[in-house]
């Protein structure tokens, strides 16, 4: 049987990579068309506490599709590194759980902890009609939990520049969002119990459970 091109492994790589991966593709997928018509869809709710307790899927849903400012090669450079590393590893179904709680509880512990600062005066009134923000929460989670990926040494000193990405910008005031995101990544690191169990530096079928 005749050895196959390079450019043909590397197609049947790509295609291998992609489909093993299904919910991190068809995420970027609707990312790209959210991107495309963003200027027909309507503005994003406000992420404030009491709409977020009021009807959470109505801001955290649209907020996990939007990208601010359109830079989709960049989220699709983000996802193939980070999502699809992890998709492959842990299995759809843990990898789903790991960003979505990551995504997910994020805004509510940036919601809460701008409203009491409004209240005491340490911001503005109006910051608590944070527009949602994108799909960044659920990247930092899983960036995150990519750790236990990793084998000793090497695991503490990943662990170490992802905190120290996260937490430079928290520390310096940039904006609340930065607590979401330093939120997102204790929140991917208390998934430990989801993936003891599972091979280091080794990948796993998409469809893993």
């Amino acid at each position: 049987m005749p050895r196959k091109r390079p450019a043909a492994r590397a197609l049947t790589a790509i295609r291998r990579w992609i489909t093993g991966a299904p919910g991190t593709y068809t995420w970027l997928i609707l990312l790209l068309l959210t991107t495309v018509f963003a200027q027909e869809l309507p503005a994003q709710p406000s992420a404030s506490l009491h709409v977020l307790m009021d009807d959470p899927l109505r801001v955290l849903l649209p907020g996990a599709l939007r990208i601010d400012g359109g830079h989709w090669l960049l989220y699709a450079a983000l996802f193939t590194v980070f999502h699809a590393t992890a998709e492959h590893w842990l299995g759809t179904l843990r990898w789903l759980t790991v960003a979505a709680a990551a995504q997910f509880l994020a805004p509510f512990v940036t919601a809460a902890v701008l409203t009491w600062a409004v209240r005491h005066g340490h911001a503005p009134p109006y910051a608590v009609h944070t527009p949602g923000t994108g799909p960044g929460y659920a990247l930092a989670g899983v960036a995150a939990v990519l750790t236990y990926r990793i084998p000793r040494p090497w695991r503490a000193l990943y662990a170490f520049a992802v905190l120290v990405a996260h937490a430079v910008p928290l520390v310096s005031g940039s904006t609340f969002a930065e607590l979401g995101h330093s939120t997102a990544v204790l929140t991917g690191l208390a998934c430990y119990p989801l993936v003891r169990a599972l091979p280091r530096c080794e990948t796993r079928g998409a469809t893993a459970q």
